[in-house]
């Protein structure tokens, strides 16, 4: 196989005519340069200069090959400019995932930093619970997923993906504007059992939650309404078609009131899990923008009748 440098040397050989020219050039002694020109003719098998006491005469074999050596010294140097790019995160590719309210509310802004930062960089974001998106993040499909779990259904993750809590956030009760309760400042769930509910489907751990919240309370709720869209739930709670229980990240709406349930602290917990041993460079960026988006959504969102002095979660830990 050629050597990159001994095609180099040549390009100057030719450039020159001269071996000691060349080598003052590329800082060799003239005697280096013989030896790689003879190092090269042995591995083509075929003669590139006349030799005389002298001087050295080109054969149209040097020209040619110094030629075509200079095109593929030159995609050479681009190849080695583009994974030294890749290698620092300024190009390659960076491929997310996450359920939907997180790539409403989360994602948007971490990929906009993402662009931003490095421009030339090509991502991807997809979308799913997070049973949909942990075995492409454990194959290596997806560099990382934001994903949640609710306290009142704890989930195992995959030992050999690291998780970390990007931010843990207060369900409320979601209510009509003008519902009999709206105005309190806590509402008693048991006070709800005669309620038509709006609810995530019933293989949800949204849907767990609702029932075992209910079943403490003393009752099975009345699911009549179900849709995985929490804006489709905020809607339908705000035409006055029943109660619903509202993640904070979900709470962004006009027409509901929210509060929070007296005696019952329930969280979600949004993460992002991923594979310690990924080495793409876009991965710990993007990770850090993750962390601040969360940081400063969990300081701005709004509280139940925006009063502030509702629980705060507790801080984020590291698994």
């Amino acid at each position: 196989m050629l050597n990159p440098i001994h095609l180099r040397t040549l390009r100057e050989c030719v450039r020159t005519g001269s071996f000691a020219e060349a080598g003052r050039i590329l800082g060799y002694t003239a005697s280096a340069v013989s030896q790689q020109m003879v190092l090269l003719e042995r591995t083509l098998g075929a003669s590139l200069f006349e030799r005389t006491a002298r001087s050295i005469h080109l054969t149209p074999l040097a020209e040619r090959l110094a030629d075509r050596g200079g095109e593929v010294l030159g995609e050479l140097d681009a190849l080695e400019r583009e994974i030294r790019a890749m290698a620092v995160g300024d190009e390659g590719g960076l491929r997310l995932a996450g359920f939907a309210t997180a790539n409403s509310r989360i994602l948007p802004g971490v990929l906009a930093a993402v662009v931003s930062e490095r421009p030339n960089a090509r991502l991807q974001l997809d979308e799913g619970e997070p049973d949909e998106v942990i075995d492409d993040v454990r194959e290596g499909v997806t560099d990382a997923a934001v994903v949640f779990e609710y306290d009142l259904d704890p989930r195992c993750w995959p030992a050999e993906l690291r998780t970390e809590e990007l931010i843990a956030e207060p369900l409320w009760l979601a209510l009509p504007e003008r519902h009999r309760l709206a105005d309190g400042d806590s509402v008693e769930l048991g006070e709800l059992a005669e309620e038509s509910w709006i609810c995530t489907r019933d293989d949800t751990a949204g849907g767990r939650v609702l029932v075992r919240m209910a079943a403490a309370a003393g009752f099975v709720p009345n699911i009549v309404f179900r849709s995985n869209d929490y804006g489709v739930i905020r809607d339908l709670v705000a035409r006055g078609l029943g109660p619903a229980l509202l993640p904070a990240l979900a709470v962004n709406g006009a027409g509901i009131r929210t509060a929070p349930i007296a005696g019952q602290r329930p969280w979600r917990r949004v993460k992002a899990i991923y594979r310690p041993n990924n080495t793409n460079p876009l991965l710990p960026f993007a990770l850090d923008r993750l962390a601040k988006s969360c940081a400063a959504l969990s300081a701005d969102w709004p509280q139940p009748h925006d009063e502030r002095s509702a629980d705060r979660p507790r801080d984020s830990a590291r698994n």
